[in-house]
């Protein structure tokens, strides 16, 4: 946090512009100040009672920051998961040998405000024409508003090949998916023991290629939103990193297969990491989508997919497009899965959820484009954003604003404005702090270039934010 600080004064930020920059919350983690914050919300003595979908990080914080802006709250927060709070982005880290994953299991109940009530149940059903929720338990909880915080779902039985049948959370029970996911060289972050496997594999990947065996590492990219779009990357440049540190990289060939067409949605950070891709000797394929794995002869197969012009239409005057794809298989010796990721069914298939299954909302009030007194955030919200840590820090507290408002009889009108941020992990030792909103256009926090790796940003990411996690955005401050 000294390096950090001296840093910023090196670049002309004093430690007082450095807090005012960061935000409420987080800068006495990031400076090491010692100092604790109180909610930035005035208190209101309005009544009403709010049921939390969702005890993950975006639902946590909710309830923690109306528990510190209402007299007398009456919240109830529906969540089965015991460690729902843990911290997801650490598991990049863990999967990289940098963190043991006990580094990120949070036990949901040291993080439930006081005075909030808890039903470790799942929320099965909805009712939104008569404000009812029912559980997996059999109870039905009534509100006067509801915000969904539920998360997403992780798909890998979308990948034929595999044997995996059902979804997963990225917490909880993952033997069906370890059966497989962890061995063979196949490796995925994306969920708990699956981050701790990935160490394990890819420590055998790099152990290869120090013997002279010249091998294969495979980075996917599914056709479904994610969570973290970075990651699929953060956990490429990883092995890349590990690879050189062993010695070992001139015998490893890694490739990324991403189902878009470009590195990222923000054209300053894709130019910025198609130059590191370059100074790495780091491949990439577009339009490439992983649909099949053979755990056995280690081969990939991906629908490879593209446009062409096709016949000229005279009405028109035009040529039509026409989509094509093809099957194309790749052999590996290690590759990382993004699994597809849906919204969860329970919420998708209800009255409250949409075609594709996540949750219809205005994207800068986060209210439900049918139900006013229905709210949504985080992963499972349909907004045009990441979903990210970073927007879930930012969309809380626009809820918590637009419901007391609505309890005290006045209209929602705090906005989101389509912050996000993603920490591009880009080696062991630096980090590309990718910021922007809805212009699409970096939005840098501090006046430094956004599109440089930068060590200070890699102590952030190690050291800071997590802490800001725990005790800034779950305790509804930060």
């Amino acid at each position: 946090m000294e390096i950090i600080d001296a840093h910023m004064k090196s670049e002309g930020i004093s430690r007082r512009d450095a807090i005012k920059l960061f935000g409420t919350g987080g800068a006495a983690m990031l400076l090491a100040s010692g100092a604790t914050t109180q909610a930035s919300a005035s208190s209101s003595a309005a009544k009403a009672k709010i049921v939390i979908i969702g005890g993950g990080l975006a639902g946590m914080s909710t309830a923690a920051r109306l528990t510190n802006s209402l007299d007398n709250p009456d919240i109830t927060v529906i969540e089965p998961g015991d460690i729902a709070t843990s911290y997801q982005p650490g598991q990049t880290l863990v999967g990289a040998g940098i963190w043991d994953v006990s580094e990120v299991v949070y036990k949901t109940d040291d993080f439930v405000p006081d005075g909030v009530t808890i039903i470790k149940e799942k929320a099965v059903e909805f009712d939104p024409k008569n404000n009812m929720v029912k559980t997996s338990g059999g109870k039905t909880v009534k509100y006067d508003y509801m915000v969904i915080a539920a998360g997403l779902k992780l798909d890998y039985a979308r990948i034929e090949g595999l044997g995996i049948e059902g979804t997963i959370t990225s917490t909880g029970d993952h033997s069906p998916v370890s059966k497989v996911i962890g061995k063979n060289g196949i490796a995925s972050i994306y969920f708990q023991k699956g981050s701790a496997d990935t160490w394990t594999q890819m420590q055998k990947f790099i152990a290869e290629a120090k013997s002279g065996k010249k091998v294969k590492g495979i980075f996917t990219h599914p056709n479904t939103p994610i969570k973290c779009g970075g990651a699929p990357k953060k956990i490429m440049y990883l092995t890349d990193a590990r690879l050189r540190e062993a010695g070992a990289r001139e015998n490893a060939e890694l490739t990324f297969y991403p189902n878009g067409s470009k590195m990222f949605g923000v054209k300053e950070y894709h130019d910025a990491i198609v130059n590191q891709f370059e100074a790495r000797d780091m491949k990439w394929n577009y339009r490439h989508n992983l649909v099949a794995v053979d755990p056995v002869k280690k081969i990939a197969t991906f629908n490879r997919h593209w446009k062409e012009k096709g016949e000229w239409d005279p009405d028109l005057e035009e040529y039509s497009i026409v989509p094509r794809s093809e099957k194309v298989e790749k052999e590996f010796d290690f590759i990382h899965i993004t699994p597809p990721m849906i919204a969860p069914e329970e919420i998708a298939d209800s009255p409250v959820g949409s075609g594709k299954g996540w949750v219809p909302v205005h994207k800068e009030t986060l209210q439900h484009v049918k139900y006013p007194n229905v709210f949504a955030l985080g992963d499972i919200a349909a907004v045009p954003m990441g979903k990210t840590g970073g927007s879930a820090r930012k969309q809380y507290k626009v809820v918590v604003d637009n419901i007391i408002s609505m309890m005290e009889g006045k209209e929602p009108t705090a906005k989101y404005g389509g912050y996000t941020v993603c920490p591009l992990i880009t080696s062991i030792g630096t980090v590309m702090l990718a910021e922007f909103d809805w212009s699409k256009k970096p939005t840098p926090s501090f006046p430094l270039d956004p599109t440089q790796e930068r060590y200070i940003w890699w102590l952030l990411k190690v050291y800071a934010l997590k802490p800001m996690t725990q005790y800034g955005m779950l305790s509804g401050r930060a």
